[in-house]
């Protein structure tokens, strides 16, 4: 349970650590696995806990998203969770409103427009004073988890926040966010470095709140070419990972392993590799050998089931699990679907899934 009567530190010792020792390249003897948005609308207990609640009003209860980030872990043996929060909670801590509109998804009832828009964000963020609740929130469920499984925080990257900000929700061209690139570079990298720097402090944040991983989602990557994202989305990637690494250190926090996800970006793989993240997440659209050509083994890969594969009976997804196992091989490597699950997914599929990685991990690794 989530109560919040726990002392700050001293958290529970961790009992199953095969998640971060496949983000370190250590050997395991089963490959791990998550889901990305394994806290979600296709759990009924989720919809029955969510049901009252104005979704960022959830976000910023520790003790719901503490349960909501638990659910999953009652059901299913997972490897890891990861804490139940959004990516936009950081364009809110820059003074952005945004809603959840019902069928529509979020929404900024005033994106930016044009260049003197930028003014109006908060050019310093106090991330304890704005995402203090999200620390709360880390920090009552690394207690509740009792040592089950280790914490995953993570943060959008500064180019899909930016892209949501312009374009006011989601986009299927990105157009106006893109443009933005074009026409205005100069305004373009501001916001991207005021993003980089607030994503900097709400990372260490987290770590010090008890997160044992992290996870950067450069979600909107493929609608950048390799162009425009070696001028506006890797930079910053390298960056966030440079600077949280080295503010751990000062801080005399854990070095946690980091995880970037870009989806679509078979393009910038390679550069990826070098960005500085032990582990880098794969969409469904990249053959794991061609992956694992292009990034060495240096770094633990995740991924990269087609969500959609849980639509398929059981016995099909045992195969598919299996197929992808082989095709990574069961060492640095972390199973995981290629995006997040979807609401109408069937719970027992995603159990399917999580029980097949371990059970043909364990049979391959004999």
């Amino acid at each position: 349970t989530c109560s919040l009567l726990r002392s700050p530190k001293g958290f529970p010792k961790l009992k199953n650590d095969t998640f971060l020792r496949a983000a370190r390249g250590e050997e395991t003897e089963h490959t791990p696995v998550w889901c990305m948005r394994q806290a979600g609308r296709y759990l009924p207990e989720f919809r029955e806990t969510r049901a009252s609640q104005d979704f960022f009003a959830t976000c910023r209860s520790p003790k719901l998203c503490c349960e909501l980030t638990l659910q999953p872990l009652r059901r299913f043996p997972l490897d890891a969770a990861i804490i139940f929060s959004d990516i936009l909670v950081v364009p809110q801590a820059l003074g952005m409103e945004v809603v959840m509109v019902p069928g529509k998804g979020p929404t900024f009832p005033e994106p930016l427009k044009e260049v003197e828009d930028l003014l109006k964000l908060r050019q310093k963020v106090d991330v304890t004073a704005e995402l203090g609740y999200v620390f709360q929130a880390i920090t009552l469920t690394r207690h509740s988890l009792e040592g089950k499984v280790p914490l995953i925080g993570f943060s959008g990257a500064p180019w899909t926040l930016m892209s949501y900000m312009i374009e006011g929700g989601g986009s299927t061209t990105m157009a106006k966010a893109k443009s933005w690139l074009y026409r205005h570079p100069e305004a373009s990298h501001r916001l991207l470095r005021l993003l980089a720097d607030v994503i900097i402090d709400y990372l260490v944040g987290q770590v010090a709140a008890g997160a044992q991983a992290l996870q950067l989602f450069e979600s909107h990557a493929g609608h950048l070419g390799p162009e425009l994202f070696q001028d506006f989305a890797l930079p910053y990637i390298r960056d966030i990972a440079q600077a949280v690494k080295s503010k751990l250190k000062e801080e005399a926090l854990p070095l946690v392993p980091m995880i970037i996800f870009a989806k679509d970006a078979h393009y910038a793989l390679r550069d990826l590799a070098h960005a500085g993240y032990e582990v880098v997440g794969l969409d469904w659209t990249i053959r794991p050998q061609e992956a694992r050509a292009q990034i060495g083994k240096g770094v633990t890969l995740q991924g990269n089931l087609d969500p959609c594969a849980l639509y398929a009976p059981k016995e099909k997804i045992g195969e598919l699990v299996k197929k992808m196992l082989e095709s990574f091989g069961t060492q640095r490597y972390i199973a995981n679907l290629g995006h997040g699950l979807y609401p109408d997914m069937n719970p027992e599929h995603v159990g399917a899934f999580v029980e097949a990685v371990h059970a043909h991990s364990r049979h391959i690794n004999k």
